[in-house]
Parts: structure tokens; sequence; C-alpha cells
């Protein structure tokens, strides 16, 4: 089942055409479950080398918002609240692997869980979230097109780049 779920344009995690952003692209694995793969650039770092804990906590944020997107895409969600548990440097310039599974989904909130992975399969890092509906009052249809929250193909990431 693995299809490309949608980015917008200015998000700093996935905005496609954001000149700071990270530019992380989503793929549908299952119900309920997205990943992604992503090499974070060095100008990300805190450290030498390491990866800042708050765009850590950016990736973590948005992979279990992610999740709970995959089988509604118009599902917009902010997080009331995001528990992370770093559990070792997340290093800058190397491929990694973040995951997230939805939990329960009720009217007006959801669970979701995330983590972020070496090539070893080792986890660095993971997080606990309860995101909130955003109120459907506060987000019109219209807005989709300003956000440019849509599937972009190569060739038109290449043209904004």
């Amino acid at each position: 089942m693995k299809s490309l779920q949608p980015n917008s344009r200015d998000c700093f995690v996935c905005g496609i055409s954001n000149p700071i952003g990270l530019k992380i692209r989503f793929y549908n694995i299952e119900p309920g479950r997205v990943e992604a793969e992503y090499v974070v650039p060095e100008e990300f770092q805190g450290y030498p080398g390491i990866t800042h804990g708050g765009i850590v906590a950016a990736m973590l944020d948005e992979i279990t918002y992610r999740s709970l997107i995959v089988d509604d895409p118009l599902r917009m969600m902010y997080t009331a609240r995001l528990n992370i548990r770093y559990v070792k440097n997340v290093p800058v310039g190397v491929p990694l692997k973040l995951i997230g599974n939805a939990g329960k989904l009720k009217s007006r909130t959801a669970t979701a869980t995330g983590a972020i992975y070496d090539s070893d399969g080792e986890i660095l890092a993971e997080a606990e979230a309860l995101l909130i509906k955003v109120p459907e009052d506060r987000f019109g249809e219209q807005d989709y097109d300003t956000l440019g929250w849509k599937i972009y193909s190569d060739e038109e990431i290449n043209q904004m780049g």
C-alpha cells in the first residue's frame, strides 16, 4: 500500500518550497502507519554532528500527525501534547527512518506515537502525542489551496527547487 502523502508549500517540516525547511516526504505504509526517510543536513545540528533537539521534536511532531491522515489526508489536527524521549543522539548527514503509528481516534482528539531510527534499526528518539482536530470554522476548504496541500510530483518539486 505504500503511497505518497500530500506536502504543503511552506510548512517547516514538509513544505516543499520553504527555503529553510526540512522538505520531508511521507509515505503511507498501511492503515495508521506512515514512514519517511531523511538525512538531516548539517545546518540543523546543535552540537557538531548531532541534530538539534528542536529539529528532532519537529520531525516527531510531524510523523505522529501524519499517521492520523493515512485514511483521510484532509484531516487537519494540531498537537496539544508531545512527550519526547531522546534515547541517543540523532546524527546529521546519515540516513534516518521516521515511523509514525496512529493510536485512538475520537471525534475531536487522537493519540499517536512516532520514532526515529538509525540505519541499523536502533531507536534514537520516540514520542507520544495527543492531537486535537482543527475546528471546521477555523479551517475552510479554501485553505487547502492556500497551504498548497497536495501530492507534488518530483518534477514539480524540481521546478520549485
